[in-house]
């Protein structure tokens, strides 16, 4: 479905990534994980169409989709949930989802369907549905960023840091859900600090490291690098 070849990003005379080379076969989850800094934001930023690619190519169902233009990247099913959940905060929870459906707002009936498979999938999203964004606790707000990107039917769903500051239970739940959507049949590329779980739910990863890939594998090889384990999950 997604295939990243020889990918580099720059910022003037800042190389954020480099030598970039991914593969994400359709219903896949696949993870990428790294540090703050290592390149995984860079990365999705690259494939959503925002940030420009100073070499290599992205293809996305075997078309190539370097410099295409973001909303036209969304219109083709390829959807980023953004770290820090980027909410409009005065705006009530409804208001947000029906943001997330703008390339498709002349559908209204497909619209009302896709509001109810979030509200099915996060039941407090219905319950909270005229209360402004702001208002939301971190998890909550945090299932809200992903229902809103679910409004735009995506293909592939790209989740970036979605357990950021979020209690142990709330994250044991989210991922739960990212296993759901994916059983839906989601695509997922998931960037996470939080490695074991990450894992535990993923098809294969990629490691990144200053702007590059350093480790790839299945997410079970990943599991048991001693490496891995001890930069990433501490044991």
């Amino acid at each position: 479905m997604l295939k990243l070849s020889n990918v580099a990003v720059s910022y003037g005379s800042f190389t954020a990534i480099k030598h970039v080379n991914i593969e994400v076969a359709k219903g896949e989850i696949v993870v990428l994980l790294g540090a703050n800094g290592a390149g995984k934001s860079t990365t999705f930023r690259s494939i959503s169409g925002i940030s420009k690619l100073s070499q290599g190519e992205i293809y996305f169902q075997n078309s190539p989709i370097g410099g295409r233009a973001p909303d036209k990247n969304v219109e083709a099913g390829i959807v980023q949930c953004a770290e820090g959940r980027k909410l409009f905060p005065q705006m009530t929870v409804q208001e947000n989802l029906r943001m997330g459906a703008y390339v498709h707002r002349k559908k209204k009936a497909e619209i009302k369907y896709s509001l109810e498979k979030v509200y099915n999938l996060f039941p407090i999203l219905k319950e909270k549905n005229h209360d402004d964004a702001g208002s939301l606790s971190g998890g909550q707000q945090q299932m809200l960023a992903i229902g809103r990107a679910l409004m735009s039917k995506p293909k592939l769903l790209m989740l970036d840091e979605p357990s950021v500051g979020l209690a142990p239970l709330i994250v044991e739940q989210m991922f739960k859900v990212i296993e759901e959507i994916n059983r839906e049949g989601i695509t997922v590329l998931l960037a996470e600090q939080n490695a074991n779980a990450a894992l535990s739910i993923a098809d294969k990863g990629y490691v990144f490291e200053n702007g590059e890939i350093v480790v790839q594998g299945t997410a079970d090889d990943l599991l048991a690098n001693g490496e891995v384990r001890k930069a990433y999950i501490g044991a």
